[in-house]
C-alpha cells in the first residue's frame, strides 16, 4: 500500500524554520509508522509460517519414530513366533525319532518276516499321517504368525494414508 509522499507546500512567503522540521518530522514520523506496521507484518507472518514448519517437523519425527515402533513391534511377534513354531519342529521330530525308536526296538521281539513288514507298513502309515497333520498344524501357525507379524505395519500405513488423504 504506497503512499503519496507529501510535499511541503510553499506559499509565496518563506515558511519559518520550526514549520518545515515540523511537517518533515511528521512525514519521517508516517514513514517510520508505516515502515514499522510492514515489519511487524511480515514478522508475524514469518513467524506463523516457522510454527507450521516446525509442527510439521514435529509431526514427522513423531510419524517416523511410530513407524519404527511398529517395526519393533512386529520385528518382535515374528522372532517369538518363529521361536514358537522351531518348538513345534523340534518337538515332532522328536515325537517321530521317539515313535521310530520304539518300532526299532520292537523288531527285535519279532519273529516272522510277514510281522516285520507289518510293523514297517504301520509306522509308514503313521508316519505319513502324522506328517501331514503337523504340516497342516506349522502352515497355520505359519499364517497366523504372518498375520500378526504385519498387523503392525498394516496399521501404520492405514494411519499414513488417512493422515496423508487429510493432508492432499
Amino acid at each position: 500500500m504506497a503512499s503519496k509522499p507529501k510535499t511541503i507546500e510553499t506559499p509565496d512567503a518563506p515558511m519559518p524554520a520550526t514549520q518545515i522540521v515540523e511537517q518533515s518530522t511528521a512525514v519521517m514520523q508516517e514513514g517510520m509508522a508505516q515502515a514499522t506496521a510492514h515489519i511487524e507484518t511480515t514478522h508475524a507472518t514469518v513467524k506463523q509460517g516457522m510454527e507450521k514448519a516446525m509442527k510439521t517437523a514435529e509431526d514427522f519425527l513423531a510419524f517416523g519414530q511410530g513407524n519404527m515402533d511398529a517395526f519393533v513391534k512386529s520385528s518382535q511377534i515374528w522372532a517369538t513366533g518363529v521361536q514358537d513354531i522351531t518348538k513345534q519342529v523340534a518337538a515332532t521330530a522328536q515325537a517321530s525319532f521317539d515313535e521310530t525308536m520304539t518300532m526299532l526296538k520292537s523288531l527285535t521281539a519279532v519273529k516272522s518276516p510277514k510281522d516285520v513288514l507289518d510293523m514297517q507298513a504301520s509306522l509308514a502309515r503313521s508316519s505319513m499321517e502324522k506328517a501331514v497333520t503337523e504340516t497342516s498344524k506349522i502352515t497355520d501357525a505359519s499364517m497366523k504368525l504372518a498375520e500378526q507379524a504385519i498387523a503392525p505395519i498394516t496399521a501404520r500405513v492405514n494411519l499414513a494414508v488417512e493422515t496423508f488423504a487429510k493432508v492432499a
